[in-house]
């Protein structure tokens, strides 16, 4: 890769680029295929998390969207540390509720959060690279799947919990191992490499390569940018290390 097609790692965009309106179309191609539905960013939403700090315990930014469908979703992404993801996934889809729907008039207008993980980590045991979870609820006796109903401009609709509880996705970005042909795999690629094919037509890929690369920042951003990824490889050779210590210890005790 020459030095003028390098591009900028996502984990740091969507936390200082991608925020911006001209910026949109970027985040829509990713989320847009991710979902599988088309999306459209209304507006990146103000919160705790999405404020710019250099010492951010996990990134995280909550988008508000429209659907196909012209419907509210709130979307979260995160790029967490290794220690208690699933605890911040919890807490991050709280978060984006408490802080984004309030529990009168504007809670039935918000139609489903998606709540998107992006993680350079082995998280345990699985063969794919992107899980997805949904809450359900099952006839503990009967083995049925709950339709519950609920009021939409002045009627009763049957609908599934799952359409209306959170939808979880889980990127495992470092067991992607592909020949990237879908547009899903070469947003994956991109998250994991940094590599973006120049005959790209997966949606938004083709404008993060016009508007990341990383000779087009300035020259305190681009500082930044490369103490950012300093501070990365010294969190990874921490928590190798502990990993590597706590593996001894564990045969020695054994």
């Amino acid at each position: 890769m020459e030095l003028q097609d390098k591009y900028i790692r996502f984990d740091w965009a969507v936390k200082r680029l991608l925020r911006h309106k001209a910026n949109f179309g970027v985040l829509e191609g990713f989320l847009t295929v991710l979902i599988g539905d088309e999306i459209h960013i209304v507006e990146i939403l103000e919160s705790e998390g999405n404020q710019q700090t250099e010492d951010d315990k996990f990134n995280r930014v909550d988008i508000k969207a429209l659907n196909s469908k012209n419907e509210i979703v709130i979307i979260e992404i995160q790029n967490t540390r290794e220690l208690y993801y699933l605890e911040r996934i919890l807490y991050g889809v709280a978060k984006a509720i408490t802080e984004h729907i309030s529990l009168g008039e504007t809670y039935y207008k918000v139609k489903k959060i998606y709540s998107i993980s992006i993680l350079y980590f082995d998280i345990g045991h699985g063969t794919d690279y992107l899980y997805h979870g949904q809450n359900i609820f099952k006839g503990v006796h009967t083995g049925d799947f709950l339709q519950v109903s609920t009021r939409e401009k002045d009627a009763i609709v049957p609908r599934m919990p799952s359409e209306i509880y959170p939808e979880y996705f889980l990127i495992r970005v470092n067991e992607f191992n592909k020949v990237a042909v879908t547009p899903l795999e070469e947003w994956i690629e991109y998250l994991k490499t940094g590599i973006i094919r120049p005959d790209t037509t997966a949606p938004g890929l083709g404008e993060a390569r016009e508007k990341l690369k990383y000779y087009s920042m300035t020259p305190q951003e681009r500082h930044a940018y490369d103490e950012h990824l300093s501070a990365l490889m010294i969190q990874n050779d921490v928590l190798d290390s502990a990993k590597l210590e706590g593996k001894i210890e564990g045969r020695l005790e054994g």
